[in-house]
């Protein structure tokens, strides 16, 4: 049986939706309460076992790698300070995983950013998370993928449902109920359809389990819209070869580089967070009465 060691993040895009915010910042660096977004991202990938994160990053984005590196002159000062709590939980950060950075030296879309990962992942299935795309939840999401993919050994997409209205902001998957939990197996899969084209409400989110054949579609693939590769075009191909899975996750997922669905994570993290969530929950009673 086949394991998933290995977590592929591109973090190469420009966050131009989060303009001007994002312009001298990673907008994965961007915090929710009191760490950025991609640590969130870091994080679950390590409590779902997985033993190696690949990066694919790109210009401007060392900030990134740095805050996952040692910082021996940070750590000597807060030595010298004895904030003994800050320096324990900074270097928690800097061995949370093995991490490995691959430049994507062009901007040639997400199927691209992943093809760049192959020399590293080698021929093994593994998951892809998107940088921008949080979930809260019990089990972590990525976890819980991995649970389905121990009985299923096939690729698998995670998705929520949408209003049928705004199934044209989404890939949208439709298939057959096979007799698993939350699961069907793909038989159609479509990006951005145009609206009342499909009756399916289940959308893409930025999780997937990927079997390694997937890098010889992405190779084949040639660029489409704005000269990027897909990397739906290449899910076509292997749904047709191997077969694919949709898994209806449990948790609520966020697209954080988004603006509005950035402050509607920093509001529910907030509210789990061990130290403020109590005050910041007081806070918000106090405003929604003024509302």
């Amino acid at each position: 049986m086949q394991k998933i060691r290995k977590a592929v993040i591109p973090v190469a895009g420009l966050g131009t939706r989060f303009l001007p915010a994002t312009k001298a910042i990673p907008k994965e660096m961007l915090t929710i309460v009191d760490r950025p977004t991609i640590q969130y991202i870091v994080e679950e990938v390590v409590a779902s076992g997985i033993e190696q994160v690949i990066f694919i990053t790109s210009e401007g984005k060392s900030a990134i790698e740095n805050h996952f590196d040692y910082d021996y002159e940070l750590d000597t000062v807060l030595r010298k300070k004895n904030k003994t709590r800050m320096q324990e939980e900074l270097n928690v950060i800097s061995n949370l995983i093995d991490i490995v950075s691959v430049r994507q030296k062009k901007p040639l879309g997400l199927g691209h950013a992943i093809l760049m990962a192959r020399k590293v992942v080698g021929d093994e299935p593994f998951l892809v998370l998107l940088g921008d795309d949080l979930v809260l939840s019990e089990t972590p999401c990525s976890k819980q993928m991995i649970s389905l993919f121990e009985d299923v050994q096939e690729s698998i997409v995670a998705v929520q449902r949408v209003p049928l209205d705004q199934t044209y902001q989404y890939g949208i998957v439709d298939g057959e109920p096979n007799g698993r939990n939350r699961t069907i197996r793909v038989s159609t899969l479509v990006e951005k359809p145009e609206p009342g084209t499909m009756d399916s409400d289940l959308a893409i989110i930025g999780r997937y389990i990927l079997m390694p054949e997937v890098f010889d579609y992405l190779e084949q693939t040639e660029p489409g819209h704005g000269g990027e590769i897909q990397l739906t075009d290449a899910l076509h191909a292997l749904r047709n070869k191997r077969g694919m899975y949709a898994y209806e996750f449990e948790g609520t997922r966020y697209d954080a580089g988004d603006k509005l669905g950035y402050l509607k994570a920093i509001i529910d993290f907030g509210l789990c967070h061990p130290e403020l969530g109590d005050a910041f929950r007081r806070h918000l009673h106090s405003v929604a009465r003024k509302l």
